[in-house]
């Protein structure tokens, strides 16, 4: 593209403000757009990550094969008998932050008037509190190590059974052998994690109480919980390696839980069909622009061929004013959109809990590189591919037609 072309495309766009100016705001509102959605989508998968992470899964798990598809029914049959050597090892890779033991049970919770199916988790207080910094207590505290008759239980299921800190309530299981159990307990604390549904039935009692109850010392699964979630992907295979042709398997929290992944797809797809509208939106408004201002220069391109211009010196030349439109609006997006991004994340976005959720949170808009990349080029090739087609209309006007409107 030789200077003449791109300084006559620029003096143009400058003797056209009005036209180039309207055109710049469609673009640069496009990027804006999707800069801001996407950011917003991305802090919905980054915060409901840590939730889920904080809550329930850890960001690793470790356990016997096969015991996410059969361990629910029967998790009694999936016990680390001997977790402390496993635990250890797995504590020494870089990047660890903690490396805790889980059990997990049913059974029947019983506040003196009647019985409520429940599911357990027999968990290491001190560690899990760490852990579990996005679970909130609604009433009472967090379990204690010294916690040996104290038990936690989800907010749903203290409402259903009218229990609050201080009551004692009796939990009923079947052990290992098949033989029922009972402990006496006294509840510590209601909690809240993401999942409603869970709240509705979960409780949480200390380790050892849970051996106790099950006749057991094993546990079932060792929950890992790292300093970053970013190194999630490289810690697992650094695990995956220690535990290679033994009876273990590791799964990363994204693989636990069904929800997000779900969660995921949905809303890739609804950014997609937005990043879709965005461009046909874009290309709309440009191209009724370029198509309105071709139509008024008709006399102008007939007087350039009449010079001696062919007409793929008209059409480059339409294409360089949109190519310099479109980097100068797609600039201009990425610049509103990232200060958008800054002021709405330091206010917040008060967000209502998600479904089949009980607590709500507050949204900011994230500032995703790649994101932002990907809105600048949509914005650019979409002013570009609106002028291609007007310019190749326009250049085959014949030239006494086009001169015709220079009278």
């Amino acid at each position: 593209m030789s200077i003449m072309p791109i300084n006559l495309a620029l003096r143009n766009i400058l003797r056209q403000k009005l036209r180039s100016g309207v055109t710049l705001m469609a673009v640069a509102f496009g990027v804006v757009g999707l800069i801001l959605a996407g950011g917003f989508i991305q802090d919905i998968f980054i915060q409901l990550g840590e939730a889920i992470i904080h809550s329930q899964t850890g960001h690793l798990q470790v356990f016997k094969k096969d015991f996410i598809d059969k361990g629910t029914r029967s998790p009694e049959r999936f016990m680390i008998e001997n977790p402390a050597e496993l635990e250890a090892r797995i504590a020494q890779i870089q990047g660890v932050d903690a490396v805790m033991g889980r059990m997990y049970f049913s059974g029947l919770l019983n506040n003196g008037k009647r019985d409520f199916a429940i599911i357990g988790e027999g968990l290491e207080a001190d560690k899990e509190a760490r852990l579990g910094t996005l679970v909130m207590i609604t009433e009472g505290r967090h379990l204690r190590a010294a916690d040996t008759d104290g038990i936690m239980l989800g907010d749903g299921l203290a409402r259903s059974l009218g229990l609050k800190p201080g009551d004692r309530v009796t939990l009923l299981a079947n052990t290992a052998e098949g033989a029922m159990n009972t402990l006496d307990l006294q509840v510590v604390g209601v909690f809240q994690t993401f999942s409603k549904e869970y709240d509705a039935r979960a409780v949480r009692i200390p380790l050892t109480a849970a051996q106790e109850l099950l006749f057991s010392k094993g546990v079932n699964l060792l929950v890992v919980s790292l300093h970053e979630t970013r190194d999630t992907d490289r810690v697992l295979s650094l695990v995956e390696t220690l535990l290679n042709g033994s009876e273990f398997e590791v799964k990363s929290w994204r693989t636990i839980s069904d929800y997000y992944d779900k969660a995921v797809q949905l809303y890739d797809r609804q950014f997609g069909v937005l990043q879709f509208i965005i461009l046909l939106m874009v290309l709309l408004s440009v191209a009724n622009s370029v198509n309105m201002s071709l139509f008024e220069r008709q006399g102008e391109f007939g007087t350039m061929q009449a010079l001696g211009n062919r007409r793929k010196d008209v059409v480059r030349l339409v294409i360089t004013e949109s190519i310099l439109l479109g980097l100068a609006g797609a600039a201009l997006g990425v610049m509103a959109g990232v200060l958008l991004a800054i002021l709405v994340s330091a206010i917040g976005i008060p967000m209502p809990p998600p479904p089949n959720s009980n607590v709500g949170y507050t949204a900011m808009i994230r500032i995703v590189p790649l994101t932002i990349v990907m809105a600048f080029f949509i914005g650019f090739l979409a002013t570009v591919m609106a002028a291609v087609l007007p310019a190749r209309k326009i250049s085959r006007i014949p030239i006494v037609d086009a001169l015709r409107q220079n009278i």
